[in-house]
């Protein structure tokens, strides 16, 4: 579709269109389907993140294995008390709830889409409803903002990995935040510069993140590592909208997070052999779930 943000910001601009259409004129010509069928498409996943978002904060959402699940629906109660008042604020709070959520149903064998994958589906829709929440923006409105993020995340798709087991959770979460963040922007008034800028500044603050799945369950740390990338993609939305930019631009970013993946020791790339999956008790719980003892961790 495209080779880097750069082009896309620049078909935005040369035509004075939104990020949104430039991507969903590129995928109709790509795949020589109805834009007005490829709004459905897209409506219809938003309705399965809603779904999820409300089932995982509606109801304790238990794993399979039983080592993580009712957190969103713990924090989503908690933030429902007057008495209590969140350092994250009442906006970020409430988008860190529904990220969690969404994960949680996912452990718990629930439908959620993968944004851009399952371990990191819960960024996506966490910020973008919960905006809809705050700004009362339409459901048409969100169904182009996925069009934005999806965009990006073809662009990181093409020059690096979205995928943990090759390039860590930076390529995961880190994608996922940078996707809402750029996404976010756009629906909150933004330029296609400052989207791009936002995507930037997302992904540089999670350069590095590693891939340690204990039991090699997409559970811990990932739940609450969802909840961090809604507050990643939060900081930059604001700094993106109040002018500051990335002085790495964003393609770049993501090329630097391609070569820090290729580089990675394989410990930490979803192999469940490093980082927290190899501490006591990560091993521990891994021995409870596959009723076998864990191997031991490597120096």
């Amino acid at each position: 579709m495209f080779g880097s943000i750069a082009e896309m910001v620049e078909k935005a601009e040369h035509g004075g269109l939104p990020l949104h259409e430039v991507v969903l004129r590129a995928e109709a010509e790509n795949s020589s389907k109805d834009p007005a069928a490829l709004r459905e498409r897209m409506r219809a996943r938003l309705d399965v993140m809603k779904r999820a978002t409300a089932q995982g904060i509606a109801e304790p959402v238990m794993s399979l294995s039983g080592i993580s699940g009712g957190s969103a629906y713990r924090f989503w109660n908690w933030l429902a008390d007057p008495s209590h008042e969140p350092l994250t604020g009442p906006v970020l709070s409430r988008a860190v709830a529904r990220a969690m959520a969404v994960n949680e149903v996912n452990a718990g064998m629930g439908c959620i889409v993968a944004t851009p994958t399952a371990g990191s589906a819960g960024i996506l829709p966490g910020v973008l409803i919960t905006l809809q929440e705050l700004r009362g923006f339409s459901d048409d409105q969100l169904v182009s903002a996925l069009f934005t993020a999806s965009g990006i995340g073809a662009v990181i798709f093409r020059r690096a990995s979205v995928s943990g087991a090759a390039g860590g959770c930076q390529a995961e979460t880190g994608s996922a935040a940078a996707m809402a963040a750029g996404a976010a922007v756009e629906l909150l008034g933004g330029s296609p510069r400052q989207s791009a800028h936002a995507v930037a500044i997302t992904m540089k603050n999670m350069l590095g993140l590693v891939c340690d799945p204990v039991a090699g369950l997409v559970e811990v740390p990932c739940v609450k590592r969802n909840a961090a990338g809604a507050a990643q993609c939060f900081i930059a939305v604001d700094l993106a909208l109040a002018g500051v930019e990335s002085v790495i631009p964003p393609d770049e970013v993501i090329d630097a997070m391609a070569s820090i993946g290729k580089r990675m020791d394989e410990r930490f790339k979803e192999t469940a052999l490093g980082g927290l999956a190899a501490t006591p008790t990560g091993r521990r719980l891994a021995q409870m779930v596959w009723n076998e003892a864990a191997p031991e961790p490597e120096n």
